[in-house]
């Protein structure tokens, strides 16, 4: 089979562009090192929201779009992608909508209580990764896209395989690309069964870690951390104690909640933000596409992305 794209990294970012890039009738090969429900993206917890990301016209524009293509997802009874209405507490005095309200459609201010100054709320996308990640692999593959395990020594070497060449390595970019800006963000979470909850509810300005419970049909994710050039994904039994107790605290109904499980990845963030860019190939007519560094919004801005990657690999 020929190949016009190369897509290397099966996290959300590469599937996403590698489907995206196969609807506009390119010939896709998507090459991974891991299988997609082996990746930091299974570990997410995956609720729509530009977490750690700036004010940024194009950060925007990858939100609305992928939350307005998670909504028909949902509509549409995709596996794992339910929209789920959403409490976020600011302990901060109101000053104005966040940034990035405009992409999430159905966002009201309302008076907060306690420690909080003002409560929004929303409705957000939430995604189970492993059903949809199996899901956009197989939507994948039903198109026509092949998918390859395996790794590359140098992104030069792909265009071997192909004229164009997407690079969504998340954390390995930081070698392969030679880009000093990548680094780890470690996130550790508890799974704990769910006592009936529909609602997710986060509170990120708590002072003693940003704090967030999501609601899944069986389970609810309670995080979280998020820790800078952290690369220890080992078990940590007091912080995971100290992430249920904040829970606990916002969300009482979780107080007898049986444990089901902890999780810890490393987000690939970038200081500078994500790297959505196109530049020459070592050759004539070649093309590398750069797609990395989303970190914990990897989900929330995939879609949005990967129409862009698109764009620049077919249209320059």
């Amino acid at each position: 089979m020929d190949v016009d794209v190369l897509v290397v990294g099966g996290g959300i970012v590469g599937l996403t562009a590698a489907v995206r890039l196969r609807e506009r009738g390119a010939r896709v090969t998507l090459l991974t090192a891991d299988p997609p429900g082996d990746t930091v993206s299974a570990v997410a917890a995956a609720v729509w929201y530009p977490s750690h990301t700036d004010a940024d016209p194009r950060v925007l524009r990858w939100a609305a779009g992928t939350y307005a293509e998670l909504g028909r997802q949902a509509d549409a009874g995709v596996p794992g992608v339910v929209a789920r209405p959403t409490r976020m507490l600011l302990r901060r005095p109101w000053t104005g909508p966040p940034w990035w309200a405009a992409a999430a459609g159905d966002l009201v201010a309302h008076p907060g209580c306690g420690p909080y100054a003002t409560e929004l709320r929303f409705t957000a996308p939430t995604v189970e990764m492993s059903p949809y990640l199996d899901w956009l692999a197989d939507r994948f593959t039903a198109a026509g896209g092949r998918v390859v395990t395996g790794r590359l020594a140098r992104l030069d070497d792909g265009f071997a395989l192909a004229p164009t060449v997407v690079n969504a390595t998340g954390l390995a970019a930081g070698r392969l690309a030679d880009d000093p800006a990548v680094h780890p963000v470690r996130g550790r979470l508890v799974l704990v069964a769910n006592p009936g909850l529909t609602t997710s509810v986060r509170d990120e300005e708590n002072p003693a870690g940003i704090t967030y419970v999501h609601p899944r049909r069986h389970d609810v994710v309670l995080g979280g951390t998020a820790e800078p050039d952290a690369w220890d994904t080992g078990p940590d039994p007091v912080t995971a104690a100290a992430i249920r107790a904040r829970c606990v605290a916002l969300v009482p109904e979780l107080a007898d909640a049986p444990v089901l499980g902890v999780r810890a990845g490393l987000r690939p963030a970038r200081h500078g933000g994500p790297r959505v860019a196109v530049q020459a190939g070592p050759a004539p007519g070649q093309r590398l596409v750069h797609a990395y560094g989303h970190g914990g919004a990897g989900v929330t801005l995939s879609w949005g992305c990967a129409d862009e990657v698109a764009g620049l690999a077919l249209d320059g």
